[in-house]
């Protein structure tokens, strides 16, 4: 019965060698667990708070397409032309059921499946992966869209292969899982690689953090042509980092609203073509999104693993100030563009694995 916390991964640089071990692709959207007893469907996600509402669709697909009665972990997406679309994924968490069904039809998600839990009268996560793996291939492997199976292979130099392919697709790794590895709740004990890159980027203010008095967050931009673009924050600084922040930014508060090219930020209007750092959080109506401007002078490097659209898909890692940069220079251009890639030669890849 619901909830369950999924098992989880831990970072590493590069992908475990060859062995007892399967290799499969790191999915971009919400970590969910399926549970299925007939007509009843619960969707959970990784807080194991529940989906259900907001994936009618992906509901109706189960009850077609699911065993009677199981419980599968796996991952909802939305995928576009250009591959998955998180910023789509995020729209579809809205309060008002007419959106979420608007949306079910105008922007369809699927269910990509990597592990099974339940089935029938059995709990198998005690059972060893591959175990699980072949009941999953048993149930799942020929099931047609949105349901999919997820790729899987035991060659490295494939995995190697797909996590340089298959980033135009909008895939962020690799995981790697032990074929002898139970099903541990909430336990990070698989592995993840995923891209890393860094860029310089402009830090146009901060955030305070919710302890008071210290940096949370610096807020980063792009120039291209004569706009500032918001891309997203930088943040776990350590408490003793978040203070020397405090005193480093302290120069760039000074006047800082005159001229500012976020000034704006405060008009509801402007949030309509643009995201800026005074937008209303999706995830929190009452969390506080203000901000402590700074004249956009400072540049700082910093590391980061996907960009998605125009923005960062997570925040960025800071890593030194450049203060030998110039922030003009700062653009999109210096950002690595990932060749795109359909997402049918993802799965279709699975074949061969």
């Amino acid at each position: 019965m619901p909830p369950v916390s999924p098992m989880l991964a831990k970072a590493a640089a590069d992908l475990p060698p060859a062995g007892d071990v399967l290799y499969e692709p790191k999915w971009d959207g919400f970590r969910c667990v399926v549970f299925r007893d007939g007509d009843e469907v619960e969707l959970g996600s990784r807080n194991e708070r529940p989906l259900t509402r907001y994936f009618p669709e992906v509901c109706d697909a189960v009850r077609r397409l699911f065993p009677p009665r199981c419980v599968i972990d796996g991952e909802v997406l939305i995928a576009s032309a250009g591959g998955l679309d998180f910023d789509a994924l995020q729209q579809r968490i809205h309060p008002a059921d007419s959106r979420v069904r608007m949306l079910a039809e105008k922007t369809p998600a699927s269910f990509v499946a990597f592990d099974v839990l339940a089935l029938d009268d059995a709990d198998l996560r005690g059972q060893p992966f591959s175990e699980r793996r072949s009941t999953l291939e048993r149930v799942l492997g020929s099931a047609p869209p949105p349901i999919y199976l997820t790729p899987a292979t035991t060659d490295r130099d494939v995995a190697a292969e797909w996590f340089d392919r298959f980033e135009g697709a909008g895939l962020d790794g690799v995981v790697a899982k032990r074929f002898d590895l139970p099903y541990r709740e909430g336990e990070r004990v698989m592995w993840k690689v995923k891209h890393e890159r860094t860029a310089e980027m402009v830090v146009a203010g901060f955030r305070w953090h919710k302890s008071g008095g210290v940096v949370g967050s610096l807020l980063l931009g792009l120039w291209r042509g004569d706009a500032l673009h918001s891309v997203g924050v930088a943040s776990a600084f350590t408490a003793a980092r978040r203070k020397e922040l405090l005193v480093e930014l302290e120069p760039y508060r000074h006047d800082a609203w005159e001229g500012h090219p976020w000034a704006e930020w405060a008009s509801p209007a402007a949030h309509e073509s643009q995201r800026l750092p005074g937008a209303v959080s999706r995830w929190n109506s009452s969390r506080d999104l203000t901000f402590e401007p700074l004249r956009p002078e400072l540049v700082a490097e910093v590391g980061f693993n996907q960009m998605q659209g125009d923005r960062l898909r997570h925040p960025a890692r800071f890593v030194r100030w450049r203060l030998d940069r110039d922030p003009r220079s700062c653009t999109y251009d210096q950002l690595e563009v990932a060749v795109p890639e359909e997402l049918a030669a993802v799965f279709g890849a699975g074949k061969n694995g």
